[in-house]
């Protein structure tokens, strides 16, 4: 049997207002790079998103990263009214936003190719196996008796 694809990788579109908008526009583009890609996650999913936000020179020192980043957990939820209310008005991609272990999140200058168009980044995350295998390997057990 095939492996199964979990790996996604998106154009995040332009930030626009109101963050709804933004949202729903983020809900489309990843909706569809689903269907193409035939991607779909699950409640079992572990998670990694990396997402790489541009900005112009004159805004990046004023733009939160962390905001940002939360509009994309809601969208991809599909929580087009934000996280305060969790009523969905769009299908969820990622059932819930718990299931995210790790987020890399990057500001940078927009290089012109980019048309200002960050990336997502939604994958398989596999270092929940390194973390439960802690004291289990050898070159660990030997630190600890040697002290």
């Amino acid at each position: 049997m095939p492996k199964e694809k979990k790996t996604l990788k998106v154009r995040l579109p332009l930030f626009k207002t109101p963050e709804s908008e933004w949202r729903k526009d983020i809900h489309q583009a990843v909706s569809e790079a689903l269907l193409k890609k035939n991607v779909h996650y699950t409640t079992e999913d572990y998670l990694e998103i990396w997402i790489t936000l541009y900005f112009d020179e004159s805004k990046i020192r004023f733009v939160d990263v962390d905001n940002r980043t939360k509009h994309v957990l809601d969208a991809l939820q599909g929580l087009m009214k934000g996280h305060k209310t969790k009523k969905r008005t769009l299908k969820p991609i990622i059932p819930n936003d718990n299931q995210v272990y790790r987020i890399i999140v990057e500001k940078a200058v927009a290089p012109k190719q980019s048309h200002g168009k960050g990336h997502l980044i939604i994958r398989k995350y596999k270092g929940y196996q390194l973390s439960t295998q802690v004291g289990k390997i050898q070159s660990f057990k030997k630190k600890k008796n040697n002290k």
